[in-house]
């Protein structure tokens, strides 16, 4: 009970100082840290994401970057339109561009939706490192396709010319999209919480520790486990989305297999299948990055010897080292 109040403590304060550090920085009149402050939530966000899969589900995903990318081409691909005036298809009715916030989050998430349905549903009759390498190459034949489309930008990428709005909110505001981006964060990790804490998530939990068990208590463990990787995807989608209009720009290089890797780093370094993970691994991510990057361009070498430690001597990742509490397989 002790630990479990330690750990609550620790994502409490871990939340707190999200919040706070762009409410500083503003006063302080440095945007650059305001914009920061966005880019640790919403690849937070994503490491969310992929910890449902990952951390409570066992599916040790390397493609999660297709969602990523899938929900930045979506909210590239509506600002393209909407900026030109276009049709983004003509025939039989005619669907243009959108700079609406919430249209974009549910085109991101109903794409990323239906591409986990296919991929997952192929891959997830494999297991261990085929499961690895298949979700990786299907992420690999979603980048060569966005590479191949010179409409939008093929290797160039796609400038957003745009940035998408929201009702009664000024999203061009750096503090505003802040607070939209934390607001996404904290409902990805309640719905996150509620899940894990759900008979279905007892079941997802149960098939990473012993599908068969699971089966024979009379719950197939494939459609749970697809539901999950579903899921999963949506709240990774909607996380590339964030990312395109933060940045003002989407590229390749959001679904390369670099940037699958990155996501997975931010939930190891957090700590898989810890609930607040994901923010503590893309915090740590994001501040190696943004400060040792300022003095050194090898900064990448302190990240993997953080790592190797995390793996070597701190399973729990840093939520564990500051929690206390290893979650028990």
């Amino acid at each position: 009970m002790i630990e479990r109040s330690r750990e609550t403590l620790v994502n409490a304060v871990l939340a707190g100082l999200l919040l706070a550090a762009p409410l500083v920085a503003t006063l302080l009149d440095e945007p650059f840290y305001v914009s920061l402050a966005s880019r640790v939530a919403i690849l937070a966000l994503a490491g969310v994401g992929l910890n449902l899969a990952l951390g409570y589900g066992g599916m040790v995903s390397f493609g999660h970057a297709a969602f990523f990318g899938l929900g930045g081409y979506v909210a590239g691909i509506a600002a393209f339109h909407a900026f030109e005036g276009s049709a983004f298809i003509a025939w039989p009715i005619t669907i243009g561009g959108s700079d609406q916030l919430l249209v974009v989050w549910l085109v991101a998430a109903l794409v990323a939706a239906l591409a986990a349905l296919a991929i997952g549903a192929i891959s997830l009759r494999t297991s261990g490192v085929y499961f690895i390498m298949i979700t990786l190459a299907f992420a690999q034949m979603i980048y060569y396709l966005a590479i191949s489309i010179p409409a939008y930008g093929g290797e160039d990428g796609l400038a957003i010319y745009l940035r998408n709005q929201m009702p009664l909110a000024d999203s061009n505001n750096p503090l505003v999209f802040f607070f939209l981006c934390y607001g996404l964060l904290l409902l990805a990790l309640f719905v996150s919480a509620r899940i894990v804490a759900a008979p279905f998530g007892m079941a997802l939990q149960c098939a990473r520790m012993n599908e068969v068990r699971l089966a024979t208590s009379g719950i197939a463990p494939y459609p749970v486990k697809l539901t999950a990787f579903v899921i999963s995807a949506v709240i990774t989608g909607i996380a590339g989305a964030l990312f395109a209009d933060l940045n003002g720009f989407v590229g390749p290089s959001m679904l390369s297999w670099h940037r699958s890797g990155e996501i997975m780093i931010f939930v190891i370094l957090g700590g898989v299948g810890r609930l607040f993970g994901p923010l503590a691994g893309a915090a740590l991510f994001i501040l190696l990055e943004s400060f040792i990057g300022g003095f050194t361009d090898r900064w990448q070498l302190l990240l993997g010897a953080v790592l190797l430690g995390v793996v070597l001597f701190a399973r729990g990742g840093v939520m564990g080292l500051l929690a206390g509490r290893a979650r028990h397989d």
